[in-house]
This record gives structure tokens, sequence and C-alpha cells, in this order.
């Protein structure tokens, strides 16, 4: 396999699958590679277990429930997960990592993993999507904002312990009294944003879960690139443009 920049020299790249029964797929494959990840599509079991890591796409939340458990995908990523393989969920991806939805519909189940609550479809409906510059703490070029794309998002209402905040977004329209909101968090191996990086051609939030990742597997394998070259492969992004929006987003 080819090696990318910041590899632990002499390891083949991290394998990372994207969810692929619905949401964004192709753009998350795409910012993947673009960030120097092998990445998969997932649909099988099989495919499941060959992965280093797992990225749950935005779509809907209730439809997407019922679809890994029609694919027979809900208890092994279940298992995965317990067993600590990273994963990184996206807007309604956000929703299937949490432990608790407050306004769940009856019988939606979700993957969990990370100790939050989160509300479903928070900031509005489809109309009301916007677009917002966020600060996320643990970014390279931090004090860069990151664009951030919001359809139909959710946003975190509750945190435990051991939950890291890393982004809050301010919208007046959605939050009576103004006030922020969680948007993004981090707990352990496990990454969610209610927003779509994606979308927007910023690699940094995929950087950001590729070197996560990589740091977990050279600590599993020997390597020594751990916390300290978190940040080793951030540098100039592939050339060509990542794909364009999708054409309807039902939440996240």
């Amino acid at each position: 396999m080819t090696s990318h920049p910041g590899e632990s020299s002499g390891f083949d790249p991290v394998v990372i699958g994207v969810l692929a029964l619905q949401g964004d797929v192709r753009e998350h494959l795409y910012a993947l590679e673009s960030a120097g990840a092998e990445a998969i599509p997932v649909r099988r079991e099989r495919e499941l277990n060959a992965v280093d890591a797992l990225v749950i796409p935005g779509g809907e939340s209730t439809t997407m429930d019922k679809l890994v458990r029609a694919f027979d995908l809900l208890e092994p990523i279940r298992r995965r997960v317990k067993e600590g393989m990273p994963a990184y969920g996206s807007c309604a991806g956000m929703i299937m990592l949490a432990d608790r939805v407050v306004d769940a519909v009856e019988g939606q189940r979700t993957i969990g993993g990370i100790d939050m609550a989160v509300r479903r479809n928070a900031f509005g409906r489809q109309v009301d999507s916007f677009e917002a510059d966020l600060a996320i703490h643990g970014l390279p070029e931090e004090d860069r904002p990151l664009r951030a794309v919001f359809i139909r998002a959710p946003w975190v209402e509750s945190i435990g312990h051991g939950v890291e905040v890393i982004a809050t977004v301010a919208r007046e329209e959605a939050v009576p009294g103004g006030g922020s909101r969680i948007v993004a968090v981090r707990q352990g191996p496990l990454l969610a944003t209610a927003f779509h990086p994606e979308l927007t051609g910023d690699l940094r939030v995929h950087r950001y879960f590729v070197d996560l990742v990589r740091a977990g597997y050279d600590d599993m394998h020997g390597g020594e690139s751990g916390e300290d070259s978190l940040w080793a492969s951030e540098g100039a992004p592939r050339r060509g443009s990542p794909p364009g929006w999708p054409e309807l987003h039902e939440e996240g």
C-alpha cells in the first residue's frame, strides 16, 4: 500500500470504513482518502471486521437504525465500539453514537458509546439549515475557524463524565434567549459532530479522526507516533475537489 504523510514507518495505512447504508458515503470516503487513510464502504459484517475504525455519516437516524438492524450490523458495531474501535459520527451519526436520545421515536435504538444525550432536528427543519464558523478545540490551525454546515442538525443536551466538548455554536434563531449549544464532542476514541465537515473541503476534522485512529493503531502495533504526533499528517490536501452536496437531507 502507498505510504501517506504522518504514517509510522513500516505500517500500512489505517483502514477506515464508512457505514454505507445512507447519507454522504462518497463524500466521507473522499475526505478520508485525502486525509491519508484507506477508506472502504461497509455494508456487511465481514467488511466491518476488515476495518480499524468506522465513520457513521449523516442521513436520518430512525431510518439508519432500521437499516443497521436489517443488515444485521447493529450488534456487531456495538460490540466493536465496546471493544475500543474508534468511530466518528456526523449529524445523524452523532445521534447513532449517543447513549441517549431525548426525543427518540418509539423503539428507536442507537449504537451508543458516547455518554451524552442528544436532541434530533434540534436546530429546525431543512429550511433552517445554516453555516457557521466554529472554533474547534484540538484541530490544527486552531485559530483558523472551521466553516461548518448544519442540515437538520442535532445538538447535545447533556454530557457525562469523560466526554470532552470540543465545539459549540451560538444560534439565536434556535436557542431561546441566545446562548450556545454543544455541537462536537470526543470521548476516548469516539468523535461526533452535529455538522458535516465532508461537505466543505476542509479536511481538518477528518485528519483529526485519521490521526486519532493511527495513534491507537501504533500503540497496538508497537509504533511510536502516539498523541505526540497527532497532527503529523497535517499537510496539503490532494488535488481535486470533493463531491458536491447531496440533494436532500431528511435529518442530519
